[in-house]
């Protein structure tokens, strides 16, 4: 019998380290962001459902949330400020994106190729590419919650990404009324001493 290396190669994600330009009081690996983000676009979808009366499918957005960079194995974390220095190098990453996502896929049986493909691509039905949006959404949130944890362990290295992702949250939270939700109710506590966090319960 065959084997497969898709499980495999995925449980990977736990040596890949982000924010490589950046020194770190902390690494983070791509394995806990990923749960980080699924966590969160979860909640997002949740609180849209509960509080704005959507009909989001939250545990959809979690699963797209854990696979989300999962072409990272390959590509490893490529640092924003390259990723977006121009429209060539952005539309060439997303080439690779996808080339990586088709080489991880082929790690698969080919009867469950097509259900990672959807997840992988998320791009496949309106409603996931709905769901993309708050997983985006998720993934910046991830990124401010990572600044907020470094500032408060005293390195100032990630003062000048804390405001831009900011920024980019309060774009995204103009279209997505979830996200100021989760900013005001939930992101104080982020950085807090497990004692101040059991004392606000």
């Amino acid at each position: 019998m065959k084997n497969y290396p898709f499980f495999a190669t995925v449980s990977r994600m736990k040596y890949i380290h982000r924010w490589a330009l950046m020194r770190n009081s902390r690494l983070e690996d791509l394995s806990e962001h990923s749960l980080e983000v699924a966590m969160i676009a979860h909640a997002l979808c949740i609180i849209g459902n509960v509080r704005f009366g959507k009909q989001l499918d939250a545990e959809r957005a979690a699963l797209i949330g854990i696979y989300h960079d999962a072409s990272e194995i390959i590509t490893g974390d490529m640092p924003t400020p390259v990723k977006y220095f121009s429209n060539e190098i952005r539309t060439a990453y997303k080439d690779v994106e996808a080339l990586t996502n088709e080489r991880l896929l082929s790690g698969l049986p080919e009867d469950l190729r097509e259900t990672y493909a959807q997840i992988l691509k998320a791009q496949d039905s309106e409603e996931d590419r709905e769901l993309r949006r708050y997983v985006k959404a998720a993934d910046k949130l991830s990124a401010l919650i990572k600044c907020i944890e470094e500032e408060r362990a005293g390195n100032t290295e990630f003062r000048t990404a804390a405001r831009t992702t900011r920024e980019s949250i309060e774009e995204i939270s103009a279209d997505l009324p979830e996200v100021p939700v989760f900013v005001q109710e939930f992101l104080p506590s982020y950085g807090e001493t497990l004692d101040e966090l059991l004392d606000e319960v």
